[in-house]
This record gives C-alpha cells, sequence and structure tokens, in this order.
C-alpha cells in the first residue's frame, strides 16, 4: 500500500511501498477514505515531541472496514468507522471510571516477539499513536475505532476523529460548560473553531474568538463566536476582561504556546476555569500567579476532549446530520496523499482550519 512516511524530522514525507500484516484476534483491516492533516502530525514531524522512526503519521481518519479477525464481534466487513488515537483496553483503573482517553494500556498494540503491523524494506516500521493514517489501509485494535452511520460523508467524519472531539469534548467533558457562562477560546483552527461549535451546543451566553487571522475570526463566526479579537491588536486579557465585566468562566487554550496558555488563565474570573487543550512542546513550562489560586481559579489539561468515543462520535455525526454541528465550513482544502508536504508546508503558516486527504 501507499503510506506517506517519515523518515527524519524536518524532513518532507514520502511517499512509499508499505507493508501491512493480516489482522490477528482482536484487529480490524480498514481501507482508508479520508484523513485530516492534524497539528498534532505537523509537531511530531518537526520534532517537537519524540517518536521512533521511520513511521507513517496521521491519527484523524474514516474508513471502511475490509477484513476482522477471529475473535472481533463489534464490526463486520463494509462498515464504516472513525478511528480514535486513544485506544482503551477496557479494565485499566482509567476505564473502568470512564476515562478511557486515560488508558496507558500496551495490549492494543502488538508485542514485541509478535510481527509488526507495518515494514518497509522488510524493517519493522513504529505505528504512530495506535493508526498511522496517512496511509491506504490502517491495521488496528478493535478498541481504537466507533462504528458510525453510513449516510455520514467520510470526509467529515474523519474530522471528528480528533480535532472535533478534541474540542467539543473539552467544552462538554473536562470543563463541562455551563448554559448562559462567558467562554474565551484562543486559536481558531480546526480545534479552536470545534471548542466554539461545543461551546455554542452547551447553551454558553458569550463566546469570544481570538486569534491573529482575520479569516479565521470570520470563520469562528460561523461556528457560534459571539465576539472576536484580533490578538495583534493589543493586550488580548484585558481585551476579554473589558468585553465581559471582569473575565469568562471559562477559557480554552487551542494553540499549544507557553504565552496562550498562560493568558487563558489570566482572562478567567474568581472561580473560572482555563482548559488547554493544545500540545505544548515537551520541556517548555507555563507559570501562573501564584496568588491568584486564592481566586479559586484552575488551570487544567484535556487529552482527546476527555472522550468516551464510541459514545461520543456517533453523537456528534448525528449533530451534524441534524445541521447542529458545523464541519463544513472547517475544511480549508481537499487533498490527494502525495500532496500531504503541501498541506503541511500550508498548516506551518496557520491560516487553515483543516485540509482532508482523501483517498480514491
Amino acid at each position: 500500500m501507499k503510506a506517506a512516511v517519515l523518515r527524519e524530522t524536518k524532513k518532507p514525507l514520502q511517499i512509499e511501498d508499505v507493508q501491512i500484516s493480516k489482522p490477528g484476534p482482536r484487529e480490524v483491516l480498514i481501507r482508508t477514505v479520508a484523513a485530516g492533516i492534524c497539528h498534532s502530525d505537523l509537531h511530531f514531524a518537526d520534532g517537537l515531541y519524540p517518536h521512533p522512526l521511520p513511521c507513517v503519521l496521521g491519527h484523524e481518519s474514516a474508513g471502511v472496514v475490509e477484513a476482522v479477525g477471529s475473535d472481533v464481534r463489534y464490526v463486520v466487513p463494509g462498515d464504516h468507522v472513525i478511528t480514535c488515537l486513544s485506544a482503551f483496553c477496557g479494565h485499566c483503573e482509567h476505564c473502568i471510571t470512564g476515562h478511557m482517553s486515560r488508558c496507558t494500556g500496551a495490549e492494543t498494540q502488538r508485542g514485541p516477539t509478535e510481527n509488526p503491523r507495518l515494514t518497509l524494506d522488510g524493517k519493522p516500521m513504529h505505528q504512530f499513536i495506535n493508526l498511522s493514517s496517512y496511509a491506504e489501509q490502517l491495521l488496528v485494535h478493535e478498541h481504537t475505532i466507533v462504528k458510525i452511520r453510513k449516510d455520514m460523508p467520510m470526509d467529515r467524519a474523519a474530522l471528528i476523529g480528533c480535532g472535533v472531539m478534541t474540542g467539543v469534548g473539552a467544552v462538554f467533558h473536562t470543563a463541562r460548560v455551563e448554559p448562559g457562562s462567558k467562554v474565551a477560546v484562543i486559536g481558531c483552527g480546526g480545534i479552536g473553531l470545534s471548542a466554539i461549535n461545543g461551546a455554542a451546543l452547551a447553551g454558553a451566553g458569550q463566546i469570544i474568538a481570538i486569534d491573529m487571522v482575520g479569516s479565521k475570526l470570520n470563520l469562528a463566526k460561523k461556528f457560534g463566536a459571539t465576539d472576536v479579537i484580533n490578538a495583534g491588536e493589543g493586550d488580548v486579557v484585558k481585551m476579554v476582561r473589558e468585553l465581559t465585566g471582569g473575565g469568562v468562566h471559562y477559557s480554552f487554550e487551542a494553540i499549544g504556546l507557553k504565552k496562550t496558555a498562560e493568558q487563558a488563565f489570566k482572562m478567567v474570573r474568581s472561580g473560572g476555569t482555563a482548559t488547554v487543550i493544545g500540545m505544548i512542546p515537551v520541556g517548555v513550562m507555563v507559570e501562573i500567579h501564584g496568588a491568584e489560586l486564592l481566586q479559586e481559579k484552575k488551570l487544567q489539561g484535556s487529552i482527546m476532549g476527555s472522550n468516551r468515543f464510541r459514545v461520543d462520535m456517533p453523537r456528534l455525526v448525528d449533530f451534524y446530520l441534524a445541521g447542529k454541528l458545523n464541519l463544513d465550513d472547517m475544511i480549508s482544502d481537499t487533498l490527494e496523499l502525495k500532496d500531504i508536504n503541501r498541506g503541511f508546508d500550508t498548516l506551518r503558516k496557520g491560516e487553515v482550519a483543516r485540509q482532508v486527504i482523501k483517498f480514491s
């Protein structure tokens, strides 16, 4: 199969022929239909987060089941599925207490004595966070997929697999935004727009979108933003406080920078909660003013929107098909697999929401 291989960080991905194994007892072989180009992939490609190489990147995808292992009962060939990087074991402390996105169980991966799922030139390859979606096929554990209705467009479904679930889930599950509350979202890429849409669905009374790109701020209004702030035009925290009469109840940082994470904490009012969704690079420390903790302000993180993806993702599909979740305006461009490096270059400029690779 054709796949986009990362052999060396800060170098272009190469489209190569990668060999894929047959499904084991609890594995599923999927024909990839669509894969979103997520900023998280770019972090790994640029070396901001370590990962063994070579590997096939990609983790936001949707496809059609081609074959299943002998013990799989959840799906059958022909089913449409969304993938999710937060694979769950189903029996660890995190899973049984309803926090499946925190599961770190290794049993959803093949062991060191088993044949690898992917090989390149006869040598084992490293699978990227349980998936490796920039490829014509995926071989995954059954606990990395969710079955969805077949009338859902697959390019839209792919977005739910990471960015949308991360943004909406952070609002619903991690922060638990209350109706009528005031919300600010820093960064209007795919995840930030999803957080804005999620805040609107949650009934937030005021939703402030913050970015430095005017076109993305205009786009944010389509997702439910009631106010917009261009971060290049002044003191963001001061502007938020003036707009809200003292600060927001909930803020969401959707970029992954030290500065914006600290701004997110500063712009919440007493008792407010700042949630960092963006991937802050390894080794970067975030500083807060300790005295503000006496105001019962909170700074917290979120991984994959604290999801329970087999429950949440079908609901998001239903929201989209009912016209409540905006996925159409999120897609900035549609590419082929061979265009992956152009897609990464565009993403580095910070001017798009989501690009989607469609496979023939």
